[in-house]
């Protein structure tokens, strides 16, 4: 288990490098339509800069307003309030607000910067269906996503993505207003360099994408180590993430800016097909509830 957690870490970090890299080339391929590669590059870095501080402060705001929570407090729900609080002195974390989602698929989702600016929302479904001993399970994965810093890695590489198609779209617009020069070599090399951009302008976005959803699927992993440690009881999660996937029902307010935060697939909780695998924000629900399962024995 604390083999999985050290290589879903390192695996991160080589994802969100090879993100850098990616914007980095497009930013050069933008600065060769103006003859300024460096100027290209300077102008991705320091839009890459200014979204990540703008997701940075406003991220969990925009997805909890997106996801329809409303704030409790102890009184509105006790047994939920007071499991959150519980959990989070075991895991030596201060409590994050709590949120509930008036929704009956069960599912739940932490947010924030960091643990002091963090939150926990959960569905109204989530709380129906779920005994305790799975509550706790449920919840301790998010806090995990909030101890492990989940949750600020995951809102750097949502932004990151946005970054790479608001410079591809730039790149592409250039090029179609980019004067042709006169000469013949010069024309010959603009032709390959005007290539190598159109490349990376198709072919960066879609690249962004799969490596923002590799992250996702390999925080998951990591969080459901996290939980099962902090719970010392694995079928707890394991046992909740089967009633998700019995239920099967994507989320009324499910949408792809917030989908990757969700504790299963709020489009699809079982994520089953292959080829549904590569482009999904989460791992096959099985194949979690096996590794769970197998950490228990």
């Amino acid at each position: 288990m604390y083999n999985d957690i050290a290589a879903n870490k390192r695996k991160t970090v080589v994802l969100i490098v090879i993100f850098t890299a990616v914007i980095i080339a497009v930013g050069w391929a933008l600065g060769q339509q103006i003859d300024s590669a460096s100027s290209g590059i300077i102008f991705a870095v320091m839009v890459a800069t200014v979204m990540n501080l703008v997701g940075y402060y406003k991220g969990d705001a925009v997805a909890l307003a997106a996801s329809g929570a409303k704030q409790v407090e102890r009184k509105d729900n006790p047994n939920l309030y007071n499991t959150v609080e519980n959990l989070s002195i075991a895991s030596g974390l201060p409590a994050p607000k709590v949120f509930i989602i008036d929704d009956p698929s069960p599912n739940a989702f932490a947010t924030g910067r960091d643990p002091a600016h963090a939150s926990i929302a959960v569905t109204s479904g989530l709380l129906q269906t779920m005994n305790k001993t799975e509550l706790e399970g449920v919840l301790a994965h998010e806090l995990a996503h909030i101890k492990n810093f989940d949750i600020r890695v995951m809102t750097i590489v949502v932004v990151l993505v946005g970054t790479v198609m608001l410079l591809s779209d730039i790149l592409v617009r250039s090029m179609w207003f980019k004067d042709r020069r006169s000469n013949n070599d010069n024309g010959q090399a603009q032709l390959v360099l005007m290539l190598i951009g159109l490349v990376l302008a198709i072919l960066s976005p879609i690249l962004a994408e799969l490596l923002k959803l590799a992250i996702s699927r390999s925080r998951e992993y990591l969080a459901d180590a996290s939980g099962a440690l902090l719970t010392r009881y694995p079928e707890g999660l394991a046992s909740a993430l089967q009633k998700i996937a019995d239920y099967d029902q994507p989320l009324k307010k499910a949408n792809h800016a917030t989908a990757h935060l969700f504790l299963a697939n709020p489009f699809d909780p079982k994520v089953t097909k292959k080829f549904e695998q590569w482009f999904s924000t989460h791992p096959p629900i099985e194949e979690r509830i096996a590794r769970l399962r197998k950490m228990g024995r």
